[in-house]
C-alpha cells in the first residue's frame, strides 16, 4: 500500500504502518483498505496508459500529421480508464502501423 494512495483517500494521512494509518501529529486516522488497493490498480493502469502515450507522442509533434488511425489510437488510450480500473483486466487497443 503506497502513502499516495492514503494521500489520495484521506488527505491528513501521512503514514502508514501495517494496516493503520496516522496523521502529522501520530493520530490514527481511518481508512478503507479496499479503496486503497482499487487506487494503487487504477494508478498502476494510468502509468502504463501513459507509458504507450508517450511513445507516440512525436506523431503529434507540429511538423507532422496524424492519421485517423493514430489520433484513435491515441484517444482510446486516453480513454481506457473509462472502461477498465486495472492491469488485470484491461484490453489494449491495437497500436497502428
Amino acid at each position: 500500500m503506497s502513502h499516495e494512495a492514503i494521500l489520495a483517500l484521506n488527505p491528513t494521512a501521512v503514514l502508514v504502518r501495517g494496516e493503520t494509518a496516522y496523521d502529522a501529529n501520530g493520530d490514527e486516522v481511518a481508512y478503507n483498505a479496499s479503496a486503497v488497493a482499487a487506487w494503487d490498480e487504477l494508478n498502476d493502469l494510468r502509468r502504463e496508459r501513459n507509458s504507450l502515450l508517450a511513445v507516440t507522442d512525436w506523431w503529434a509533434s507540429s511538423d507532422l500529421t496524424m492519421t485517423a488511425e493514430q489520433t484513435a489510437y491515441r484517444q482510446a488510450l486516453r480513454d481506457i480508464t473509462n472502461t477498465y480500473q486495472s492491469l488485470d483486466t484491461v484490453v489494449w487497443p491495437s497500436k497502428p502501423e
